[in-house]
């Protein structure tokens, strides 16, 4: 079991809140990742958790025990940080087998545990290599291999991936949402980058300034933001936001749609502009428009189109998924 609770949970260094209260309930087996901007409060809110961060205020519960003021050793969890955080002078079987060693663990149960983790992750061939001897993405499972083989009630992921390139990230990141559903564990996993968020996660936290601003499945955030804040965070391109009369028009004083909801030159209501940049990218043409009283709009269309800066072009919205928020920020 890992199921892990927050109920008021706030963080405070001196006068200055970093986390205002937050509540949330992260189901047993699940993969939540928190996301938001630098300086939200996600990797603090995570710590916490893990307990390497004491709570100012508030309740953490795993399995529906308070461990707000238990060790970080004895909460039963297991993190993955961004750096790599490996022994050089060890082997990678001796890096996985460190925490289980410390524990006093039968060797016959360190040796069984790591060879599993290492089937899992692919490293049985490497078990005998240093750290140097390997890839970024290879230091990485190994780094995720030490944290199995304690099996956890959870897994906490500290933006594991943002020191690998690219490429490698998307292969690491299906590797690990495999891993999770493979050993239906709970994970817990911080990254500002929301296409992570979207692509691995079964539910997502969005962060803002310490607050918990939505919380649901990536669809439900995609299609229905609590705000505009979420609105403008989830997604890419992002949402276009418009303020002003031209909201003010359609009932709200702010209202959104997305790139693939704007269809250039098509018909129905909408705003007339001038493409200011055109990028085709093979399977999509992304067209940012200037469009007098409303500003850059961010139509997203097919890879085929031709289209080119300075062409005057009609903006067809789709009145069906345009999205109002109120004064407050909040959807109508």
């Amino acid at each position: 079991m890992g199921s892990i609770t927050l109920e008021g949970v706030k963080k405070s260094f001196g006068p200055h809140d970093i986390i205002h209260g937050a509540n949330l309930d992260i189901e047993d087996g699940s993969f939540v990742v928190f996301v938001g901007p630098s300086g939200c409060g996600k990797t603090t809110l995570l710590r916490m958790i893990a307990g390497l961060e004491d709570v100012s205020a508030g309740r953490i519960l795993i399995d529906g025990m308070d461990v707000t003021e238990v060790a970080p050793a004895k909460r039963g969890l297991s993190m993955v940080f961004q750096s790599y955080a490996l022994y050089p002078h060890m082997s990678v079987r001796g890096n996985i087998a460190f925490g289980l060693k410390m524990a006093n663990a039968p060797k016959e149960e360190i040796d069984r545990k790591v060879d599993h983790a290492a089937a899992l992750l692919n490293l049985t061939q490497y078990l005998d290599r240093k750290p140097r001897e390997l890839s970024g993405g290879q230091r990485q499972r190994v780094a995720i291999g030490r944290a199995i083989v304690r099996e956890p009630k959870a897994f906490l992921f500290d933006e594991p991936l943002s020191n690998l390139d690219a490429a490698l990230r998307v292969q690491m990141r299906m590797e690990v949402t495999r891993l999770q559903r493979q050993l239906a564990t709970t994970a817990v996993y911080v990254t500002h980058d929301q296409v992570e968020a979207m692509t691995m996660a079964d539910r997502i936290v969005v962060l803002n300034a310490g607050r918990i601003e939505q919380f649901g499945s990536p669809i439900e955030l995609y299609e229905r933001p609590a705000n505009v804040f979420v609105a403008g965070f989830i997604g890419s391109p992002r949402m276009n936001l418009v303020t002003g009369a031209v909201a003010e028009q359609l009932g709200a004083a702010t209202i959104g749609i997305r790139p693939e909801h704007i269809a250039i030159g098509g018909a129905g209501a909408g705003w007339d502009g001038v493409v200011s940049v055109a990028e085709h990218l093979g399977s999509d043409t992304f067209a940012y428009v200037e469009v007098p009283e409303v500003g850059l709009v961010t139509a997203r269309c097919p890879g085929e189109m031709k289209i080119s800066a300075g062409e005057r072009v009609h903006l067809a919205l789709d009145p069906a998924h345009i999205h109002r928020f109120g004064t407050d920020g909040k959807a109508l």
